[in-house]
């Protein structure tokens, strides 16, 4: 060891060393803190008046110029802490030095410059977000021009690749982050079940359609409007519905939807004013009565088509093709029920739970039950891309309408068909082929 390059340039250089590893500490802790803190917590500071929240805010809003202005800060200072302790120990032990430099600076930006600041940052992401922006912010002012090119490079070697990334694009997804989130709470058991699917539903509702959760037009309840008032008074008051569409010559030709208030205010009129006699009813015109009929496309979110249900101030919508034909029915209590479960009411019929276990640990499920809905129920994950029930899954995976008593094993699963009315298949067994992951 040479002992006479210990003067001032000697000391200049490792207190140079330890400033730029205390840099590299900063750039590393700020992007664990900017990149890990939850951007719903930095909204509510920033709602609060503090300034560095609303700095982290502004400077995770380019995520991809934020991290190529970190990185590049972060490797310019540890190639460049790395090339002067070199430089310093190749001076003191000649040519073992820079092995020497190695070994120390790896250990020294291992753990000062890499894992601690890391660790602090993750611990409390918020707060040291709120702290490292504004300087992050001159930082990336500063780098910009060279950010600018590293990204042009970058988009260029991945366009090669045949992957695009949109300009403006976010690196993470807000949607993924929150259902990422109810997962990890659910598995953890901080997160009850029910409050996870509630909030699932409520962010799923832009991705699903009309036609997913409508009633089929064979189910509609619906009235003749040709029938005579008073038959069309009693059915009225022994349905469990308050609003029954009305057709004309066939069930495909709405004409109408006769709401249980305004027909009973109507009776209640025609009494008043008439003789008072019951039987006189039939001579009351149900096309005065009933409301002008809303149609919807099948293909409508069903977010917007809530909206548009809360706009107009109304229920109810019937549910037609791109050709016009009717393929169902729509109320908003359809759409309710896909965040927070089954509604029902002391006037709704007492049907049979769609989905019952067995013993034997299988599960019997009506046909018309929807795959979201047993998925839902159960934790399973059957794909609904090309059906939306489970007996459509069967119809679609076996290619054909399957007979009572048949069996098929797809997706993990063991299906057997129980019973089939005309061309529908109206219940199933279904068992998980393995155990399923916990």
């Amino acid at each position: 060891m040479d002992t006479t390059v210990l003067d001032t340039s000697f000391w200049l250089t490792a207190a140079g060393i330890l400033a730029l590893l205390g840099f590299s500490a900063f750039f590393s802790g700020s992007e664990t803190a900017l990149t890990a803190a939850s951007r719903a917590k930095l909204r509510a500071g920033a709602d609060k008046g503090e300034t560095g929240a609303t700095a982290a805010l502004e400077v995770t809003e380019d995520s991809e110029r934020l991290i190529g202005a970190v990185l590049l800060g972060n490797n310019v200072v540890n190639i460049l802490s790395a090339s002067l302790a070199t430089s310093l120990l190749t001076q003191l032990f000649g040519n073992s030095g820079v092995a020497l430099a190695t070994l120390v600076m790896t250990v020294l930006v291992l753990i000062f410059a890499e894992v601690l600041p890391k660790t602090y940052a993750i611990s409390q992401p918020e707060a040291v977000a709120a702290r490292v922006a504004l300087p992050i912010r001159w930082v990336i002012r500063l780098l910009s021009p060279l950010v600018a090119v590293v990204r042009l490079v970058v988009r260029g070697l991945l366009f090669i690749l045949g992957q695009r990334i949109e300009a403006g694009q976010h690196m993470f997804s807000i949607h993924d982050e929150i259902m990422g989130a109810l997962a990890i709470g659910t598995s953890e058991g901080t997160v009850d079940k029910e409050d996870r699917d509630r909030l699932i539903g409520a962010l799923d509702l832009g991705n699903r359609t009309v036609e997913e959760i409508m009633l089929h037009r064979s189910q509609i309840e619906m009235l003749d409007a040709e029938a005579a008032p008073d038959v069309i008074l009693t059915a009225v008051l022994n349905s469990p519905h308050t609003r029954l569409p009305l057709y004309k010559g066939e069930r495909e030709n709405v004409i109408g939807v006769i709401h249980a208030k305004d027909l009973l205010r109507a009776v209640e009129r025609f009494l008043r004013t008439g003789d008072g006699n019951l039987d006189s009813v039939a001579d009351l015109d149900i096309t005065k009565v009933m409301m002008k009929p809303y149609f919807i496309p099948e293909t409508t979110p069903l977010d917007e088509q809530m909206r548009e249900f809360l706009k107009r101030r109304t229920h109810f919508a019937l549910v037609v093709d791109e050709y016009g034909d009717l393929k169902g029915l729509l109320t908003l209590e359809d759409i309710l029920e896909e965040i927070v479960g089954e509604i029902t009411d002391e006037f709704d019929p007492k049907a049979e739970r769609m989905l019952k276990p067995t013993e034997s640990g299988d599960y019997l499920v009506e046909g018309a039950m929807t795959i979201r809905d047993l998925n839902r129920e159960t934790d399973w994950t059957l794909p609904d891309e090309e059906a939306n029930t489970i007996a459509g899954l069967v119809i679609h995976e076996a290619q054909t309408i399957p007979e009572a008593g048949q069996v098929f094993a797809f997706h993990g699963f063991r299906f057997e068909v129980m019973e089939r009315k005309d061309n529908r298949i109206t219940k199933l067994k279904i068992r998980p082929l393995a155990p399923l992951a916990p």
